[in-house]
C-alpha cells in the first residue's frame, strides 16, 4: 500500500502518542494532546481523520471506542523527514549539517559509540570532495569552481 507520508507539525504530534502506545484510542490521544498541546476534542479528531486519509494510521472500531494503530514505523517516517530536509540543501553541506546536530544534542555513551561505528565504516567509501547536487545559483558551489 503507498501512503503519502507527509506529515505536518500537528500530525508528528499525533503519531508520537500513536507509536508510544501501538494501539490506542482516541480517548489516550486526546487526553495527551489536550493537555500538552491545548487542543480542542474536534480539532485531535480532525487531524486523526487526516492521517486515516493518509494512510498512515488505521482505524477500527471495538464496540464504541475507535483504536488507532500506525501503518508506517516511526523509525519510517523519522527517515523519511531526515530525507526531504537533505533533500533540500546543498550535498557539499550534508556533513556540517550532521555534525551540527550532534553538537547541539545530548548524546548517550552508547549513540556515540554507534555513531563512531558509523563514521568509521563510511571511511572506506568517504570521497575527497562530494559533488553539488544543486542547480547553478541556487547555492555558491559555482562560485567556487575553477
Amino acid at each position: 500500500m503507498e501512503f503519502n507520508t507527509y506529515i505536518t507539525d500537528a500530525e508528528w504530534e499525533v503519531m508520537r502518542v500513536v507509536w508510544a502506545n501501538d494501539r490506542v484510542t482516541s480517548k489516550k490521544i486526546i487526553s495527551v494532546l489536550k493537555e500538552k498541546m491545548d487542543w480542542t476534542q474536534s480539532t485531535i479528531k480532525t487531524i486523526l481523520g487526516r492521517l486515516v486519509e493518509k494512510g498512515v494510521l488505521n482505524t477500527e472500531q471495538e464496540g464504541r471506542k475507535f483504536i488507532y494503530t500506525a501503518n508506517i514505523e516511526e523509525k519510517e517516517a523519522v527517515r523519511d523527514y531526515v530525507e526531504d530536509i537533505f533533500n533540500r540543501i546543498c550535498n557539499k553541506k550534508v556533513g556540517n549539517v550532521i555534525g551540527s546536530i550532534i553538537e547541539d544534542h545530548v548524546l548517550s555513551f552508547d549513540d556515540i559509540d554507534r555513531l563512531e561505528k558509523i563514521l568509521e565504516m563510511k571511511k572506506s567509501f568517504a570521497v575527497e570532495e562530494v559533488d553539488c547536487n544543486c542547480p547553478e545559483g541556487q547555492c555558491e558551489c559555482h562560485l567556487h569552481h575553477h
